[in-house]
């Protein structure tokens, strides 16, 4: 099992990139039934996409921001997504106690791949490769 991160769910949002075409290619490899996301990812792009909408000053610029975030729904009718359970509240718990100098949102996100016991999928290495037992790769490379 596989776990897109925000940054990877991001770029493969915009497939003519070489990057999301990398990561698009790598699923195909391997399956999109065995590529999930999780709850907190679809927290950090809702709040960006809501965050955007906010800005619109004019109508036309308002009607994109709508448009962009039923794409953004849609996006989420077809991928699996993990939720920020108990045990991986418990998980999140005991990672805040190492005191590693990563976010809250990607303490989130690793603690709900080690309870799923999945390889996360991120461009965000030098911060995910310091909890132990984390599994991480870049696909987008």
């Amino acid at each position: 099992m596989f776990v897109l991160d925000t940054d990877h769910l991001s770029l493969l949002q915009w497939p003519d990139s070489a990057p999301g075409h990398r990561i698009w290619q790598r699923i195909c490899e391997i399956g999109s039934g065995r590529v999930l996301t999780t709850i907190i990812t679809y927290e950090e792009q809702s709040r960006g996409w809501l965050s955007y909408k906010g800005r619109a000053r004019t109508i036309t610029e308002e009607l994109e921001a709508y448009r962009l975030l039923r794409k953004h729904l849609e996006n989420y009718r077809t991928i699996d997504v993990l939720d920020f359970d108990q045990e991986a509240s418990w998980g999140y718990q005991r990672l805040q106690r190492l005191s590693l100098r990563i976010g809250s949102m990607d303490l989130k996100i690793a603690a709900i791949v080690l309870v799923h016991g999945a390889t996360l999928l991120s461009r965000n290495l030098q911060h995910f490769r310091q909890i132990p037992g984390l599994k991480v790769e870049d696909w987008a490379v």
